[in-house]
């Protein structure tokens, strides 16, 4: 059963906390034990049914049928590469490519398999409206993944001039008949905690019955448990081509911003793959990293904005769930930590919790001029582009030079920021995000995403730019009308 990170006596189903995504104390939903998986047994089979094994293990209540039947329908011809989440080593990095499904983004792994769990978990009445605060990436995921599902709505956020311009793109050109996208003034944490305080809004819960409020960030248990598979896919192909032998601990890289990504290697070692540590690598809006140094966490500083967007965030929500489990499930320290943050916008945690974390976690960070430096190495020496998160994570990689194989989480696809990969690569400067995709296409023998390709011919459907106040009547109206 799930609980909350804030209050140990709540008790659900996995089905029910996928379903409301946020509890009602303002915490996450968390699995309190794990069940260690056979190591030799996920490492002898395909990406799906690694998939069917972690997803039973996180999400027993649904029953193996219905995620097998889940898991063939997210991850088959929509994924443009066989193995789904491809390692490709480059010399002598080791990148796990997470971007070749329907957005090009490593959220694409989630977000085609919570829409078909939600959808097992609703019953014939049920009415869900998926809100979706995004940075960049989670936004067209969502929205993607979400689109005319039955019984579902679902209304993406993003901070207005806080994505790139593909990103951007990507969510206002949306079709389907569930969908809405609105730019919002201010920036990412602007638009998560107005979601989350929507979440917890109970007279617009009453105004929305009997529509239900759900959440596509990580969140959602239900976005997190898909994104644990691909630590287990990149160890097994490791093995499979020698690098490793089974057993061995092996380090992982991982750009983050909300800490979602990096948390979900860390349930992947709970289940028993051998990690020796997770480098967390940040931009410079770099509070997580200098939390994992420090122990103090601090939004109290000045939000940047940096070639690396989706990482733009000051408010990291999944580190609480890594504050719960390094605590031995303290709820009432969580919550404590969590009434400082809202309070005073900082916490600082016990010396003994931080010792806990930093035996699985080291974090770093890299500046613009690091990123666009690594870019630029990378594609001379090897002919590999790097976007600009991966690049973050190579920069932070290669400063720590841990002992060990290491595998670099490759977030995006280059041409998603294909502005930034130019003049890094090329030393040229387009003002056309797409005249720049083609450039980048022709130097270096690459294809352009056929969903990136074609977004150029696409219409803009969605205009709407809101204050983070309006957001509730948004969602209220846009409930009335799709739901």
């Amino acid at each position: 059963m799930y609980t909350s990170t804030r209050d140990s006596k709540l008790s659900l189903t996995s089905q029910q906390a996928l379903k409301t995504g946020f509890a009602p104390d303002g915490g996450l939903y968390v699995l309190p034990t794990f069940t260690k998986l056979d190591l030799e047994a996920i490492l002898a089979v395909p990406y799906q049914e690694q998939a069917v094994q972690v997803l039973l293990a996180l999400l027993p209540d649904f029953g193996e049928a219905t995620l097998r039947q889940a898991v063939t329908a997210a991850y088959g011809d929509n994924f443009s590469d066989p193995q789904i989440t491809p390692v490709h080593t480059v010399g002598e990095t080791h990148y796990l490519e997470l971007f070749h499904g329907p957005t090009s983004a490593f959220k694409d792994i989630g977000l085609q398999l919570l829409p078909r769990l939600l959808q097992a978990a609703l019953a014939a009445n049920d009415r869900v409206l998926i809100l979706a605060a995004t940075s960049g990436d989670t936004g067209k995921a969502a929205l993607e993944g979400f689109k005319d599902v039955p019984q579902t709505g679902i209304a993406t956020f993003y901070p207005d001039g806080g994505v790139s311009p593909i990103q951007e793109r990507q969510m206002t050109t949306t079709g389907g008949q569930n969908t809405t996208v609105a730019a919002i003034s201010g920036n990412f944490d602007d638009a998560q905690s107005a979601v989350k305080a929507m979440l917890n809004d109970h007279a617009l819960q009453a105004q929305l019955s009997p529509v239900q409020l759900s959440v596509a960030n990580s969140i959602n248990i239900g976005r997190l448990a898909p994104q644990v598979v691909y630590y287990f896919a990149a160890y097994r192909q490791l093995v499979q081509a020698g690098t490793i032998q089974v057993g061995e601990r092996v380090n992982f890289t991982v750009p983050t911003g909300n800490f979602g990504d990096v948390l979900a290697g860390y349930y992947a070692k709970q289940l028993g793959l051998p990690v020796n540590k997770f480098i967390v690598a940040t931009n410079a809006n770099s509070e997580v990293s200098d939390f994992l140094a420090t122990g103090v966490y601090d939004r109290n500083r000045q939000f940047l904005k940096t070639s690396s967007p989706s990482m733009d965030i000051q408010i990291s929500s999944n580190l609480e769930r890594l504050l719960y489990y390094k605590s031995n499930g303290d709820s009432a320290l969580v919550a404590q930590l969590m009434q400082s943050l809202a309070d005073t916008g900082r916490y600082q945690v016990p010396a003994d919790l931080l010792a806990a974390i930093q035996a699985d976690f080291v974090g770093g960070k890299a500046q613009d001029t690091e990123v666009l430096a690594a870019i630029r190495a990378v594609a001379d020496a090897h002919g590999y582009l790097m976007d600009p998160h991966t690049a973050v994570g190579y920069v932070v990689q290669q400063r720590l030079a841990l002992a060990g194989p290491t595998v670099l989480l490759a977030t995006a696809s280059p041409f998603k920021f294909p502005q930034v990969v130019a003049e890094a690569a090329l030393g040229e400067h387009y003002a056309d995000g797409f005249e720049a995709m083609q450039v980048l296409a022709s130097a270096y023998h690459q294809a352009i995403p056929q969903p990136l390709a074609q977004l150029a011919d696409l219409p803009i459907r969605h205009h709407q730019l809101l204050q983070p106040a309006q957001m509730p009547e948004f969602v209220a109206q846009f409930a009335q009308e799709v739901l």
